[in-house]
Protein backbone atom coordinates (compact mmCIF):
# COMPACT_ATOMS: atom_id res chain seq x y z
CA UNK A 1 0.00 0.00 0.00
CA UNK A 2 1.34 3.24 -0.78
CA UNK A 3 2.71 5.93 1.71
CA UNK A 4 0.58 8.39 2.72
CA UNK A 5 3.34 11.06 2.76
CA UNK A 6 1.47 14.39 4.05
CA UNK A 7 -0.09 12.06 6.92
CA UNK A 8 2.87 10.60 7.97
CA UNK A 9 4.90 14.14 7.96
CA UNK A 10 1.92 15.56 9.94
CA UNK A 11 2.44 12.93 12.71
CA UNK A 12 6.19 12.68 12.98
CA UNK A 13 6.34 16.28 13.07
CA UNK A 14 3.66 16.36 15.86
CA UNK A 15 5.81 13.95 17.85
CA UNK A 16 8.88 16.00 17.14
CA UNK A 17 7.63 19.05 18.11
CA UNK A 18 6.14 17.68 21.74
CA UNK A 19 9.83 16.28 22.06
CA UNK A 20 11.56 19.61 21.41
CA UNK A 21 8.62 21.02 23.59
CA UNK A 22 10.43 19.57 26.51
CA UNK A 23 14.20 19.82 25.30
CA UNK A 24 13.63 22.82 24.58
CA UNK A 25 16.33 23.65 21.83
CA UNK A 26 16.54 27.58 22.62
CA UNK A 27 17.28 27.21 26.26
CA UNK A 28 19.98 24.48 25.05
CA UNK A 29 22.03 26.71 22.61
CA UNK A 30 21.98 29.68 25.60
CA UNK A 31 23.31 27.10 28.17
CA UNK A 32 25.85 26.13 25.24
CA UNK A 33 26.75 29.54 24.82
CA UNK A 34 27.74 29.95 28.36
CA UNK A 35 29.41 26.82 28.37
CA UNK A 36 31.66 27.58 25.11
CA UNK A 37 32.35 30.93 26.90
CA UNK A 38 33.42 29.30 30.21
CA UNK A 39 35.62 26.73 27.84
CA UNK A 40 37.52 29.81 26.33
CA UNK A 41 39.06 31.45 29.65
CA UNK A 42 42.37 30.94 29.97
CA UNK A 43 42.46 29.89 33.31
CA UNK A 44 40.03 26.85 32.97
CA UNK A 45 42.21 24.01 33.35
CA UNK A 46 43.72 25.02 36.66
CA UNK A 47 40.98 23.29 37.84
CA UNK A 48 41.17 19.94 36.21
CA UNK A 49 38.12 18.63 37.80
CA UNK A 50 35.74 21.32 36.94
CA UNK A 51 37.08 21.79 33.33
CA UNK A 52 36.49 18.21 32.65
CA UNK A 53 32.35 18.65 34.12
CA UNK A 54 32.24 21.66 32.25
CA UNK A 55 33.66 20.18 28.81
CA UNK A 56 32.21 17.10 29.49
CA UNK A 57 28.62 18.84 29.76
CA UNK A 58 29.61 20.80 26.84
CA UNK A 59 29.82 18.12 24.78
CA UNK A 60 27.06 16.45 25.71
CA UNK A 61 24.39 19.42 25.20
CA UNK A 62 26.09 20.09 21.53
CA UNK A 63 25.24 16.27 20.77
CA UNK A 64 21.57 16.35 22.63
CA UNK A 65 20.75 19.45 20.75
CA UNK A 66 22.77 18.12 17.36
CA UNK A 67 20.08 15.22 17.60
CA UNK A 68 16.83 17.02 18.12
CA UNK A 69 18.46 19.89 14.84
CA UNK A 70 19.50 17.07 12.65
CA UNK A 71 15.93 15.14 13.04
CA UNK A 72 13.99 18.78 12.17
CA UNK A 73 16.50 19.13 8.99
CA UNK A 74 15.93 15.46 8.12
CA UNK A 75 11.96 15.84 8.49
CA UNK A 76 12.12 18.75 5.88
CA UNK A 77 14.48 17.31 3.65
CA UNK A 78 12.24 14.18 3.36
CA UNK A 79 8.93 16.28 2.69
CA UNK A 80 10.84 18.02 -0.14
CA UNK A 81 11.71 14.70 -1.59
CA UNK A 82 8.64 13.68 -1.53
CA UNK A 83 6.35 15.88 -2.85
CA UNK A 84 8.92 16.37 -5.72
CA UNK A 85 8.68 12.34 -6.36
CA UNK A 86 5.44 12.43 -6.07
CA UNK A 87 5.12 15.59 -8.89
CA UNK A 88 7.51 13.50 -10.89
CA UNK A 89 6.12 10.23 -10.81
CA UNK A 90 9.52 9.38 -9.43
CA UNK A 91 9.01 5.75 -7.97
CA UNK A 92 12.92 5.67 -7.10
CA UNK A 93 12.45 8.47 -4.88
CA UNK A 94 9.33 7.92 -3.12
CA UNK A 95 10.89 4.23 -2.73
CA UNK A 96 13.72 6.77 -0.80
CA UNK A 97 11.61 9.00 1.00
CA UNK A 98 9.61 5.46 2.32
CA UNK A 99 13.07 4.66 3.75
CA UNK A 100 13.53 7.58 5.35
CA UNK A 101 10.60 7.87 7.06
CA UNK A 102 10.95 4.31 8.65
CA UNK A 103 14.45 5.03 9.69
CA UNK A 104 12.85 8.96 11.20
CA UNK A 105 10.02 7.54 12.89
CA UNK A 106 12.53 4.93 15.00
CA UNK A 107 14.52 7.86 15.76
CA UNK A 108 11.75 10.05 16.90
CA UNK A 109 10.70 7.41 18.92
CA UNK A 110 13.94 6.61 20.57
CA UNK A 111 14.66 10.41 20.95
CA UNK A 112 11.17 10.62 22.43
CA UNK A 113 11.80 8.16 25.69
CA UNK A 114 14.99 10.61 26.73
CA UNK A 115 11.33 13.33 27.82
CA UNK A 116 10.46 10.03 29.96
CA UNK A 117 13.22 11.07 32.21
CA UNK A 118 12.21 13.35 34.83
CA UNK A 119 13.38 12.02 37.87
CA UNK A 120 14.86 13.57 40.94
CA UNK A 121 18.33 12.66 39.59
CA UNK A 122 17.55 11.23 35.67
CA UNK A 123 19.70 14.27 34.41
CA UNK A 124 22.59 13.53 36.10
CA UNK A 125 25.66 11.30 35.12
CA UNK A 126 26.31 7.61 35.65
CA UNK A 127 28.05 5.86 38.51
CA UNK A 128 28.32 1.94 37.47
CA UNK A 129 29.31 -1.18 39.46
CA UNK A 130 29.41 -4.37 37.65
CA UNK A 131 29.98 -7.56 40.31
CA UNK A 132 30.35 -11.18 39.40
CA UNK A 133 28.12 -13.22 41.58
CA UNK A 134 27.15 -17.33 41.26
CA UNK A 135 29.00 -19.14 38.91
CA UNK A 136 32.36 -19.46 39.24
CA UNK A 137 35.46 -18.31 36.52
CA UNK A 138 32.39 -17.80 34.10
CA UNK A 139 30.63 -15.38 36.00
CA UNK A 140 33.63 -13.38 36.30
CA UNK A 141 34.04 -13.88 32.11
CA UNK A 142 30.44 -12.37 32.25
CA UNK A 143 30.75 -9.51 34.30
CA UNK A 144 34.06 -8.19 31.89
CA UNK A 145 31.45 -8.74 29.27
CA UNK A 146 29.35 -6.40 30.51
CA UNK A 147 32.56 -4.31 31.23
CA UNK A 148 33.05 -4.12 27.96
CA UNK A 149 29.07 -3.73 26.49
CA UNK A 150 28.80 -1.06 28.27
CA UNK A 151 31.54 0.83 27.73
CA UNK A 152 31.31 0.27 23.54
CA UNK A 153 27.56 1.03 23.98
CA UNK A 154 29.17 4.97 25.62
CA UNK A 155 31.60 4.69 22.96
CA UNK A 156 28.92 4.55 20.01
CA UNK A 157 27.22 7.44 21.86
CA UNK A 158 30.25 9.47 21.95
CA UNK A 159 30.15 9.83 25.43
CA UNK A 160 33.27 9.97 27.88
CA UNK A 161 33.79 7.19 30.36
CA UNK A 162 36.55 6.76 33.19
CA UNK A 163 37.22 3.72 34.65
CA UNK A 164 37.88 4.24 38.77
CA UNK A 165 38.16 0.60 39.62
CA UNK A 166 38.85 -3.33 38.49
CA UNK A 167 39.32 -6.34 40.68
CA UNK A 168 40.39 -9.19 38.43
CA UNK A 169 39.72 -12.54 38.68
CA UNK A 170 42.42 -15.13 39.39
CA UNK A 171 42.01 -17.41 36.10
CA UNK A 172 40.07 -14.89 34.19
CA UNK A 173 37.46 -12.33 33.78
CA UNK A 174 36.55 -9.79 36.69
CA UNK A 175 35.11 -9.90 40.34
CA UNK A 176 34.44 -6.01 40.11
CA UNK A 177 34.55 -3.05 38.06
CA UNK A 178 33.34 0.50 38.74
CA UNK A 179 33.29 3.53 36.40
CA UNK A 180 31.50 6.47 35.24
CA UNK A 181 29.68 7.70 32.74
CA UNK A 182 29.99 11.54 31.50
CA UNK A 183 26.91 12.72 29.42
CA UNK A 184 23.74 14.24 30.48
CA UNK A 185 20.78 11.78 31.57
CA UNK A 186 23.72 9.21 31.88
CA UNK A 187 21.52 7.83 35.05
CA UNK A 188 18.29 7.98 33.93
CA UNK A 189 18.98 6.22 31.22
CA UNK A 190 21.25 3.61 32.57
CA UNK A 191 19.71 2.88 35.79
CA UNK A 192 16.87 0.39 34.26
CA UNK A 193 20.00 -1.81 33.89
CA UNK A 194 20.20 -2.10 37.70
CA UNK A 195 19.61 -5.72 38.73
CA UNK A 196 21.07 -9.06 38.06
CA UNK A 197 21.49 -10.46 34.75
CA UNK A 198 21.81 -14.11 33.97
CA UNK A 199 24.27 -15.95 31.10
CA UNK A 200 23.84 -19.26 29.67
CA UNK A 201 26.10 -21.28 27.47
CA UNK A 202 28.45 -23.77 26.99
CA UNK A 203 31.07 -22.98 29.35
CA UNK A 204 34.82 -22.19 27.44
CA UNK A 205 36.16 -23.13 31.30
CA UNK A 206 34.84 -26.44 31.63
CA UNK A 207 36.80 -29.57 29.46
CA UNK A 208 33.85 -31.32 29.68
CA UNK A 209 31.75 -28.37 27.27
CA UNK A 210 29.17 -28.21 29.42
CA UNK A 211 26.10 -25.93 29.79
CA UNK A 212 27.08 -23.16 32.73
CA UNK A 213 24.27 -20.88 33.86
CA UNK A 214 26.21 -17.52 35.68
CA UNK A 215 25.17 -14.37 37.15
CA UNK A 216 26.42 -10.69 37.13
CA UNK A 217 25.19 -7.61 38.91
CA UNK A 218 24.59 -4.30 38.11
CA UNK A 219 24.47 -1.63 40.28
CA UNK A 220 23.81 1.81 38.63
CA UNK A 221 23.95 5.74 41.10
CA UNK A 222 23.88 9.43 40.07
CA UNK A 223 27.33 10.84 40.11
CA UNK A 224 27.35 13.27 43.22
CA UNK A 225 27.89 16.87 42.70
CA UNK A 226 28.55 20.00 44.63
CA UNK A 227 24.88 21.03 45.47
CA UNK A 228 24.36 17.52 47.51
CA UNK A 229 26.33 18.34 50.58
CA UNK A 230 27.10 15.06 51.60
CA UNK A 231 29.57 15.73 54.27
CA UNK A 232 31.98 11.94 55.57
CA UNK A 233 33.74 13.22 59.19
CA UNK A 234 36.95 12.38 58.86
CA UNK A 235 36.50 9.99 61.93
CA UNK A 236 33.58 7.90 60.06
CA UNK A 237 36.59 6.87 57.70
CA UNK A 238 39.13 4.03 57.33
CA UNK A 239 41.83 4.68 54.44
CA UNK A 240 43.94 1.83 53.60
CA UNK A 241 46.33 1.80 50.60
CA UNK A 242 47.51 -1.08 48.45
CA UNK A 243 49.61 -2.07 45.50
CA UNK A 244 47.45 -2.00 42.45
CA UNK A 245 46.88 -4.87 40.43
CA UNK A 246 45.89 -6.47 36.87
CA UNK A 247 45.13 -9.40 35.63
CA UNK A 248 46.74 -12.91 37.01
CA UNK A 249 47.66 -10.75 39.93
CA UNK A 250 50.49 -8.79 38.28
CA UNK A 251 51.22 -5.17 40.33
CA UNK A 252 49.99 -2.22 37.28
CA UNK A 253 52.79 -0.10 39.26
CA UNK A 254 55.49 -0.26 42.22
CA UNK A 255 54.07 2.25 44.94
CA UNK A 256 51.46 1.39 46.79
CA UNK A 257 48.97 3.81 45.18
CA UNK A 258 45.56 1.90 45.50
CA UNK A 259 43.22 3.23 48.18
CA UNK A 260 40.40 1.64 49.71
CA UNK A 261 38.31 3.73 51.93
CA UNK A 262 35.68 2.44 54.63
CA UNK A 263 32.61 4.34 55.79
CA UNK A 264 32.42 2.62 59.35
CA UNK A 265 28.86 4.04 60.31
CA UNK A 266 27.48 2.48 57.07
CA UNK A 267 30.04 -0.33 56.48
CA UNK A 268 30.29 0.71 52.95
CA UNK A 269 33.77 -0.36 51.18
CA UNK A 270 34.78 1.77 48.23
CA UNK A 271 38.45 1.62 46.24
CA UNK A 272 40.25 2.92 43.65
CA UNK A 273 43.34 1.90 41.75
CA UNK A 274 43.66 3.33 38.27
CA UNK A 275 44.72 6.76 39.04
CA UNK A 276 48.35 7.53 38.96
CA UNK A 277 48.47 8.32 42.27
CA UNK A 278 47.25 7.87 46.00
CA UNK A 279 45.96 11.15 46.11
CA UNK A 280 43.65 10.92 42.88
CA UNK A 281 42.92 7.74 43.94
CA UNK A 282 41.61 8.90 47.07
CA UNK A 283 39.66 11.50 45.90
CA UNK A 284 37.98 9.51 43.00
CA UNK A 285 37.03 6.78 45.61
CA UNK A 286 35.96 9.71 47.80
CA UNK A 287 33.29 10.34 44.64
CA UNK A 288 32.09 6.62 44.66
CA UNK A 289 31.34 6.84 48.34
CA UNK A 290 29.65 10.34 48.00
CA UNK A 291 27.50 8.44 45.00
CA UNK A 292 26.74 5.62 47.19
CA UNK A 293 25.87 7.11 50.31
CA UNK A 294 23.16 9.61 48.11
CA UNK A 295 21.75 6.43 47.08
CA UNK A 296 21.61 5.09 50.56
CA UNK A 297 19.58 8.03 51.49
CA UNK A 298 17.39 8.37 49.02
CA UNK A 299 16.44 5.22 49.96
CA UNK A 300 16.37 5.75 53.62
CA UNK A 301 13.74 9.03 52.37
CA UNK A 302 11.85 6.82 50.23
CA UNK A 303 11.45 3.99 53.03
CA UNK A 304 10.35 6.58 55.47
CA UNK A 305 8.18 7.95 53.17
CA UNK A 306 6.69 3.92 52.49
CA UNK A 307 7.09 4.96 48.69
CA UNK A 308 8.47 2.36 45.98
CA UNK A 309 11.85 2.57 44.66
CA UNK A 310 13.09 5.77 41.97
CA UNK A 311 13.43 2.72 39.65
CA UNK A 312 10.21 1.15 39.54
CA UNK A 313 11.19 -1.80 42.20
CA UNK A 314 14.45 -3.41 40.05
CA UNK A 315 16.09 -2.83 42.88
CA UNK A 316 20.03 -4.70 43.50
CA UNK A 317 19.42 -8.46 43.21
CA UNK A 318 16.22 -8.84 40.80
CA UNK A 319 16.81 -10.86 37.91
CA UNK A 320 15.87 -8.22 34.90
CA UNK A 321 17.92 -9.99 31.71
CA UNK A 322 18.26 -13.39 30.30
CA UNK A 323 21.73 -13.69 27.60
CA UNK A 324 21.51 -16.95 26.25
CA UNK A 325 23.96 -18.56 23.90
CA UNK A 326 22.74 -22.21 23.77
CA UNK A 327 21.11 -23.86 23.27
CA UNK A 328 19.73 -20.96 20.82
CA UNK A 329 20.64 -17.30 20.85
CA UNK A 330 18.55 -14.76 22.50
CA UNK A 331 18.76 -12.06 24.78
CA UNK A 332 15.41 -11.37 27.25
CA UNK A 333 14.31 -8.61 29.34
CA UNK A 334 12.48 -10.15 31.96
CA UNK A 335 10.31 -7.30 32.85
CA UNK A 336 9.60 -5.72 29.46
CA UNK A 337 9.64 -8.77 27.03
CA UNK A 338 12.12 -7.49 24.80
CA UNK A 339 14.28 -9.79 23.07
CA UNK A 340 16.50 -10.17 20.11
CA UNK A 341 18.11 -13.26 18.48
CA UNK A 342 21.46 -11.14 18.44
CA UNK A 343 23.77 -11.79 21.61
CA UNK A 344 27.14 -10.28 19.78
CA UNK A 345 25.19 -7.29 18.84
CA UNK A 346 24.17 -6.67 22.45
CA UNK A 347 27.60 -7.52 23.84
CA UNK A 348 28.65 -5.07 21.28
CA UNK A 349 26.82 -2.41 22.85
CA UNK A 350 23.94 -2.62 21.07
CA UNK A 351 22.11 -1.88 24.00
CA UNK A 352 19.56 0.84 23.07
CA UNK A 353 16.43 -1.10 22.39
CA UNK A 354 16.62 -2.55 25.63
CA UNK A 355 17.34 0.55 27.57
CA UNK A 356 14.58 2.41 25.69
CA UNK A 357 12.04 -0.33 26.53
CA UNK A 358 12.81 -0.42 30.33
CA UNK A 359 12.32 3.13 30.23
CA UNK A 360 9.32 3.00 29.16
CA UNK A 361 8.39 -0.04 31.14
CA UNK A 362 9.39 1.79 34.37
CA UNK A 363 7.04 4.68 33.20
CA UNK A 364 4.25 2.84 32.75
CA UNK A 365 4.79 1.31 36.50
CA UNK A 366 5.21 4.23 37.90
CA UNK A 367 1.78 5.39 36.26
CA UNK A 368 -0.16 2.74 37.26
CA UNK A 369 1.30 2.56 40.86
CA UNK A 370 0.67 6.30 41.76
CA UNK A 371 -3.13 6.05 39.93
Amino acid sequence: MATDFPAALADLGRALSSIEAVIDPEAKRKEIAELEAEVARPDLWDDQDNAQQVTSKLSGLQGELERVTSLRRRLDDVGVLAELAQAEGDAESLEEADKELASLRSSIESLEVRTLLSGEYDPREALVTIRSEAGGVDAADFASMLLRMYLRWAERHHFSTEVYDVSYAEEAGIKSATFTVRAPFAYGTLSVEQGTHRLVRISPFDNQGRRQTSFAGVEVLPVTEAADHIDIPEGDLRIDVFRSSGPGGQSVNTTDSAVRITHLPTGIVVSCQNEKSQLQNKAAALRVLQSRLLEKARQDREAEMNALRGDGGNSWGAQMRSYVLHPYQMVKDLRTEFETSSPDAVFDGEIDGFLDSGIRWRKTHEVATAG
